[in-house]
């Protein structure tokens, strides 16, 4: 084990951890090219539903995707290795509904649901137009049926918001760092939010042993969902479009990196192995975490086999990215990305503010604190000594100028315009040394 990279995570101190385990790609797991092609068509049957429902979808047909913006103004870093190259941002804080990354597996595990729910009671046949679904006596039938989750925040907003406008009842089970305003969005949607006073871990543990009790029940696991992870993974396929109607070629002379933030995994990992299914060796994937939160890059430092959790550091995870403050990564997540993920580094709030304060100031773009974390993996890619080892070593230095980073936010547009004003002051602080 590294022990300079130990002393790193104890004492809070940024770093990069390149993936010893990183293996040429090959799709041998339990989950296919085709698993993602069928999860994104079943999402694509409820569109009519969803812009029945969803009066913000109506002009995209109820089809949910962010756009990929161009960072024309944003100081992007400068070192020998990364001299050029295209910086952009893949808007997933402007997802419509619920304004954060987990609109991908969050609404579609609850579609997942609702389409298998709607087959077993008679409701679907074969060619159905799903707007059918929509109707009073499906959601009255529904409504016998509670969908449960255990969240920090984003994850709870987006299932909560789609289970409810669908009909079901819902409980959201909330740890300690979940934002209040999130509380308060759901509460007044009529969702029953659960809070606790320890973690995220405790939260899903709480909300998977109550939904354990009810056959009437439907519990997401945030850890350990397959759909869950589904739902994230189409967006390869949707961003590929949008790569080609940019102009942008991924291929062996025009290498993709990108950063993602991470919390249990979910997301940032399903969105990773779709990505690798398209481009395989030609996209890098590089997940972030808060300096008290690095449970992933534990997690691969022991190649998910009994890995430890950021508590058995003495670590007490505080960070404003709530969507991030997990101490333990998802094992189920692990076994689809443990071989596939180039990297991951950690950052401080102090840095994240920094971030989320220059994208509004340069690019007009507002995010919330998680959102930034894919900011600081260029910085630490390109002018770090691990992260110029990895250019070297991937054959990549004399590939650079023609690269193509892409930031993924994950939340930001459903932030009260006061919370933000007290993140933008913050970020304004600490990028003029206040």
């Amino acid at each position: 084990m590294d022990k300079e990279l130990f002393e790193k995570i104890r004492t809070a101190e940024p770093f990069l951890f390149l993936n010893q385990n990183l293996k040429s790609f090959q799709a041998g797991l339990d989950l296919s090219q085709q698993d993602v092609v069928a999860a994104e068509e079943r999402m694509l049957r409820f569109s009519t539903l969803l812009a029945r429902i969803f009066p913000e979808l109506e002009s995209a047909q109820g089809v949910i995707e962010s756009p990929l913006k161009e960072l024309k103004n944003m100081v992007m870093p400068v070192s020998p290795v990364c001299d050029s190259g295209r910086y952009w941002l893949k808007c997933d804080h402007e997802l419509p509904i619920s304004g954060s990354v987990k609109a991908r597996g969050g609404f579609y595990e609850v579609l997942w649901f609702t389409e298998k729910l709607a087959q077993e009671l008679g409701f679907l046949k074969p060619d159905d137009d799903y707007i059918k679904l929509g109707e009073e006596q499906v959601r009255q039938k529904f409504s016998e049926y509670t969908i449960e989750v255990g969240s920090t925040g984003n994850l709870g907003l987006s299932i909560g918001i789609m289970a409810q406008a669908l009909g079901f009842k819902v409980r959201v089970h909330m740890s300690s760092d979940a934002k209040e305003w999130k509380k308060k969005r759901l509460r007044d949607l009529g969702v029953a939010v659960i809070e606790y006073e320890s973690d995220y871990s405790a939260a899903v543990k709480a909300g998977r042993e109550s939904a354990a009790k009810d056959s009437a029940v439907y519990f997401i696991d945030d850890e350990n969902s397959k759909p869950l992870f589904l739902g994230y993974s189409f967006a390869g396929m949707r961003l590929r479009k949008q790569l080609d109607e940019h102009g942008i070629l991924v291929d062996e002379n025009h290498p993709l990196f990108v950063y993602l933030p991470c919390g249990v995994g979910g997301a940032p990992g399903g969105i990773c192995f779709g990505l690798k299914l398209l481009f395989g060796d030609n996209v890098h994937c590089f997940f972030a975490e808060p300096v008290q939160a690095p449970g992933m890059t534990l997690a691969m430092l022991y190649q998910f086999k009994k890995f430890p959790s950021v508590y058995d550091f003495g670590m007490k995870i505080n960070t404003a990215a709530d969507g991030l403050a997990v101490g333990s990564a998802s094992q189920l997540v692990g076994q689809y990305v443990q071989n596939i993920l180039s990297g991951c580094y950690t950052v401080t709030d102090s840095s994240l503010f920094a971030k989320l304060y220059q994208l509004y100031q340069k690019e007009n773009i507002s995010i919330e604190p998680s959102a930034a974390a894919g900011f600081l993996g260029p910085e630490l890619l390109c002018n770090g000594e691990p992260g110029i080892r990895y250019i070297k070593e991937q054959g990549l230095a004399s590939k650079m100028q023609q690269a193509n980073h892409i930031v993924w936010s994950t939340g930001g547009s459903l932030v009260p315009a006061e919370e933000f004003r007290k993140y933008y002051e913050q970020g304004r602080r600490v990028a003029q040394g206040e």
